[in-house]
């Protein structure tokens, strides 16, 4: 069973970035397709990007498109999300999920997710 760990949540400013990390446990947990999602309060969980196991193909929403970019290492079993020029509207705890597939990716086919690390974009 896969365990995911996120971290580099916190508090920042209108307009500044921040990097989030999700470090798998397991050493297979290279070989799936990963993606990122978030919450903000009172709201529904929203998918922000997806990628396959190699990383060479990535998906985001139209929310996340622009200004967020998902990568990984896989040497290091460790997804990231790069985000920029962070809006109010970013506030929300920030998710990563792990697919049944190595290269596609269903919501309906996620079978792992981490406890979340929230983000507070501040004014």
């Amino acid at each position: 069973q896969v365990q995911l760990v996120e971290s580099g949540g916190g508090l920042v400013q209108a307009g500044d970035s921040l990097k989030l990390s999700c470090a798998a446990s397991g050493r297979t947990a290279s070989s799936y397709a990963m993606g990122w999602f978030r919450q903000a309060p009172g709201k529904e969980r929203e998918f922000l990007c997806a990628t396959i196991k190699s990383g060479s193909s990535t998906y985001c929403s139209d929310s996340a498109k622009g200004r967020f970019t998902i990568s990984r290492d896989n040497a290091k079993n460790t997804l990231y999300l790069q985000m920029n020029s962070l809006k109010l509207e970013d506030t929300a705890v920030y998710y990563c999920a792990k697919s049944l597939y190595d290269s596609q990716w269903y919501f309906e086919a996620l079978d792992a997710w981490g406890q979340g690390t929230l983000v507070t974009v501040s004014s």
